[in-house]
């Protein structure tokens, strides 16, 4: 059972934690670290969606941040990221390499599967730059089915006129656009 922490507004620590399933079936406010891997190929900037397993519990079958994940009670942003990274995708990092682009607060309610799903998430987004093949990166193949290489202007479109399926919010791909162009 995955603990987490009850955050306040800026995502701090409250004293208090809960369960992850009942934060989502509840709307209790915790933390997300978000991670987007960035590159450079034949000068055009990349970035990398994973494609989230259909078994999840939110969202199945719908690209997604690169690597993201909630963060245990009593852990930090940081390390919650480089685990996320590892775990997800096979990818070793010193959690000096993060860039730290902003703070995101958000809410949503949706069903799947027949159930309600609150989610109420302080997410700290970091970029990575990094460049690997899609083949080169290690797969939880209970979370991820796969990762591909968008060129990141094509990105943002596709996003904004919902050509694939996804779970990305604009907001954040903005946030990102500020912090690496």
């Amino acid at each position: 059972m995955e603990i987490l922490d009850i955050v306040d507004e800026q995502g701090n620590p409250t004293g208090e934690t809960t369960d992850r399933e009942t934060a989502h079936e509840k709307g209790i406010r915790h933390r997300t670290a978000h991670v987007w891997i960035f590159r450079k190929k034949d000068g055009i900037l990349q970035i990398l969606l994973q494609k989230r397993s259909d078994n999840k519990d939110s969202d199945p079958g719908c690209y997604d941040i690169s690597s993201a994940g909630h963060i245990p009670a009593s852990c930090d942003y940081i390390p919650s990221a480089v685990r996320e990274l590892k775990e997800e995708l096979g990818v070793e990092i010193d959690g000096g390499e993060l860039i730290y682009c902003g703070q995101r607060h958000f809410s949503f309610e949706k069903e799947f599967y027949g159930k309600l799903f609150r989610d109420h998430q302080v997410s700290n987004v970091y970029a990575l730059w990094l460049d690997m093949e899609e083949e080169d990166f290690v797969l939880q193949e209970e979370e991820v089915s796969e990762v591909r290489w968008f060129a990141f202007a094509d990105c943002i479109e596709a996003v904004r006129e919902n050509r694939i399926p996804n779970c990305i919010y604009m907001e954040e791909l903005e946030m990102l656009q500020r912090a690496v162009l």
